[in-house]
């Protein structure tokens, strides 16, 4: 038996790397298609959705090299890194050639802009062929962040609660269920009926190999649990506890930031969490804190456009909002 992705021919127990073509051009992607030596589900890996994210294309760089054939039931694709295009012009979230964020556009385009039409590409060619699907992200450059990871939670009930499920093997200290259905690849994929989840790790433009790490093994212990790899799971310090409410802070003005705490801080209403300042040093934005939350993720960068996303946090308990306001809504 063969397994055809594009131009790669995979037979089983085989494992294939190279450049996964794209139909609308020569730009390939770096991809690894391992098909096990049994019949199982198909579980699609990304790392460069946002190109700049550097731990989640380590990890996913990494599991493509470990993995082998005979420890898989079933196919694994993993795309090294999905944005290549803004990847080698070292940009930060966006593509070079239409400066689009691709985890806002899907489902694209066929007939879009670069970043549409691989979005598009990403739904028809890969979407399709996918039990379950697998995102590994970290913070960017301009981000403070605390480990977690979301699910989908805008899907069927029986796809959400399968990504609830594959979430609590994450090695993190909570979850948050999302609630949108486009614009982000994993959450467009759920209304597509494939559970999904994205791993946050890492952020500040850097990366380590020991964050690297941590998102394979999670990785890993996912895949166990989907029955996909078939070594011995590896030991959680922590199970995700389910943050019930997310919300993002955005700035009115343009200016220079101040934070005064870090992702994974836990801060008390009224508390004041930075403030934004003109270019003359005056305060002229204050960000207090409506109610008792942890920060999930914050900006750091000393420049803040108008309009442009502060800080994340979620919290457990009862919400002062009456719907919950996903934070990849306003993450750059």
């Amino acid at each position: 038996m063969e397994f055809q992705l594009r131009n790669f021919t995979v037979h089983k127990g085989e494992k294939i790397s190279g450049f996964l073509d794209l139909p609308f051009t020569d730009e390939g992607l770096p991809a690894t298609v391992i098909y096990g030596q049994e019949d199982g589900d198909t579980v699609l890996i990304t790392g460069g959705i946002h190109n700049a994210e550097y731990v989640g294309i380590e990890a996913v760089t990494g599991l493509a090299r470990e993995l082998d054939p005979e420890d898989v039931k079933g196919i694994l694709i993993l795309i090294h890194i999905v944005n290549i295009n803004g990847f080698r012009a070292r940009t930060v979230s966006v593509s070079r050639e239409d400066g689009k964020n691709l985890n806002r556009v899907f489902p694209g385009s066929e007939h879009g802009t670069f970043t549409e039409k691989l979005a598009f590409f990403m739904e028809k060619e890969l979407f399709s062929r996918i039990d379950y699907y697998i995102d590994v992200h970290n913070g960017d450059w301009f981000e403070d962040l605390k480990p977690f990871i979301y699910s989908v939670g805008n899907a069927a009930p029986e796809v959400v609660a399968k990504a609830e499920e594959m979430a609590a093997k994450a090695d993190v200290p909570f979850y948050v269920k999302s609630g949108i259905g486009t614009g982000g690849a994993y959450n467009y994929a759920g209304t597509l009926g494939i559970p999904s989840v994205l791993i946050e790790r890492g952020c500040k433009g850097q990366w380590s190999e020991e964050e690297a790490e941590a998102s394979r093994k999670d990785v890993r212990n996912i895949l166990r649990y989907l029955g996909v790899l078939t070594t011995e799971p590896e030991p959680q310090t922590q199970t995700p506890v389910h943050m019930r409410h997310a919300h993002y802070v955005d700035s009115v003005n343009e200016g220079c930031w101040h934070p005064f705490k870090n992702a994974g801080d836990e801060v008390k209403k009224g508390e004041c969490i930075g403030v934004l300042k003109d270019y003359f040093g005056n305060v002229i934005e204050e960000v207090r804190m409506r109610e008792d939350a942890v920060i999930l993720y914050q900006t750091i960068s000393y420049s803040v456009p108008a309009d442009s996303p502060l800080i994340a946090y979620g919290h457990y308990d009862s919400c002062i909002e009456k719907e919950n306001q996903d934070p990849q809504e306003a993450e750059q």
